[in-house]
């Protein structure tokens, strides 16, 4: 049987471990975090889950659609809004909201759906074990494989790729992300005004803001801000230090008139690809696998097809 070592646990790593799978592959995951869902990330906190990575997902694709219907059904995604507003940073004036695609929010927070799909795949993840070194083989640390995948962003790719893999690290080389801060903060009670997210434009420190109380479905007090690049870019070395000015361009923006109950700073080095791709994924002679949100639109869905689609060649050349 084939055999394909999967690199990485996020949506799309794990969607193209289920696929390789499905279609008769042998496939080991593995993942440098503690728990699985790389970006699509949720943390425990005072007691609830909070989603502090991706914020929604939306799905226009037939075959994703088929993907959230199954998640409607069973409880593990909520529609949540079509509509958000912009909030301008220099005045913290709130526009009418701005019509947009339906977005879906997870009531047990976005990771469960990365872990849903990874069960009923019938995946186990090795958490806590990231790979060292792919080399022409292609060989993963010392073991031959039929195939190896890299479902990461391109600068952590490229750390893995031995020199003589020229054609994938051409691939990577140059390939930006932006940086950014997560602010989580809850209050005692709430103290603004009504809206699921908004978008902030012109100001220095954020970017977006999400309430994770009403995304969620259960109306707690808590937000998500999404910081901007410029802002995180020198302060990734300490993200904590950084709670006092996100919390203090947070209360600015919505008008809050006290300071939150706690806060936590969750850091993303590589928040956004500069650049997509129009290509889904790649695969090249040396059967060396490239996956993820910086394949396509930087989107949910664009990372699961990434992961589902690089599958499919794969078991095309090994199955």
């Amino acid at each position: 049987m084939a055999k394909v070592i999967v690199a990485g646990g996020g949506i799309a790593g794990v969607a193209c471990a289920r696929e390789l799978r499905a279609r008769g592959i042998s496939v080991e995951v593995r993942d440098r975090g503690r728990v699985i869902g790389g970006r699509m990330a949720s943390r425990w906190i005072d007691g609830r889950i909070v989603d502090a990575g991706a914020s929604y997902f939306t799905a226009r694709s037939p075959e994703f659609i088929e993907v959230v219907d199954d998640w409607l059904i069973r409880g593990l995604v909520r529609p949540w809004t079509h509509r958000f507003p912009v909030i301008d940073g220099p005045s913290a004036t709130l526009s009418e909201p701005v019509p947009g695609p339906l977005r879906y929010a997870a009531p047990h927070g976005i990771r469960s759906l990365v872990a849903d799909l990874a069960t009923r795949g019938g995946l186990r993840v090795s958490q806590s074990s990231p790979i060292s070194m792919v080399r022409p083989g292609p060989v993963v640390d010392g073991e031959p494989v039929d195939a190896v995948v890299l479902a990461m962003p391109d600068p952590q790719a490229l750390r893995h790729l031995d020199p003589d893999l020229d054609t994938e690290r051409t691939e990577l080389i140059g390939r930006r992300w932006s940086p950014a801060l997560a602010l989580l903060a809850g209050w005692e009670a709430r103290g603004w005004p009504p809206l699921d997210g908004a978008f902030v434009h012109g100001d220095p420190t954020l970017a977006w803001i999400a309430d994770d109380g009403r995304r969620r479905g259960d109306n707690a007090p808590v937000l998500v801000a999404h910081s901007t690049a410029e802002f995180a870019a020198g302060r990734l070395t300490d993200p904590r230090a950084a709670a006092g000015d996100l919390t203090a361009a947070l209360r600015r923006l919505l008008g809050i008139p006290t300071d939150p109950a706690w806060t936590y700073v969750q850091r993303w080095t590589f928040a956004r690809p500069e650049q997509p791709r129009e290509r889904t994924y790649f695969l090249g002679q040396a059967r060396v696998g490239l996956a993820g949100d910086g394949w396509g639109e930087p989107r949910v869905e664009s990372a699961w097809r990434s992961g589902t689609e690089l599958a499919r060649a794969i078991a095309e050349e090994v199955g």
